[in-house]
């Protein structure tokens, strides 16, 4: 089972719809390190920690309830800029894509982060996972 697989039949088979992939994508894009200087997902929860949201992070990552994060957290967290890019990329306005970020990203980060810990040596080839995914 691949890690797109694992990751959408944990969030309760949503893949099946073309926005919800388009969002799996976009969150698997924002959680590889593509040699951007992203960091990968420790970049990420870094960044979320940053932001203030050391505890909901701790949450996901570890094994317990995952605490929620509201799209506001996320807009402060990643900045309007990034925001609206990430918007425009999936056609949506920064509102509607930080609700949905909110909804999935802390079930992202559960599904990566088994036994509440990071993965060692990275999550992989997320890049040629996104494009097996794509192909289909």
């Amino acid at each position: 089972m691949g890690l797109l697989d694992m990751v959408s039949g944990a969030l309760g088979g949503q893949g099946g719809g073309g926005g919800q992939d388009a969002l799996l994508k976009l969150v698997m894009g924002m959680l590889s390190d593509n040699g951007q200087g992203g960091g990968g997902l420790a970049g990420l929860l870094q960044q979320l920690q940053q932001a203030g949201l050391g505890e909901q992070v701790n949450s996901w990552v570890g094994t317990g309830q995952n605490l929620p994060v509201s799209p506001e957290q996320l807009q402060q967290a990643f900045g309007g800029d990034q925001m609206s890019q990430m918007a425009e990329k999936m056609g949506l306005s920064t509102g509607d894509l930080g609700a949905q970020l909110s909804q999935m990203l802390p079930q992202v980060v559960d599904q990566l982060t088994p036994g509440g810990k990071l993965p060692q040596g990275g999550l992989g080839d997320l890049g040629g996972l996104l494009g097996s995914l794509m192909r289909r």
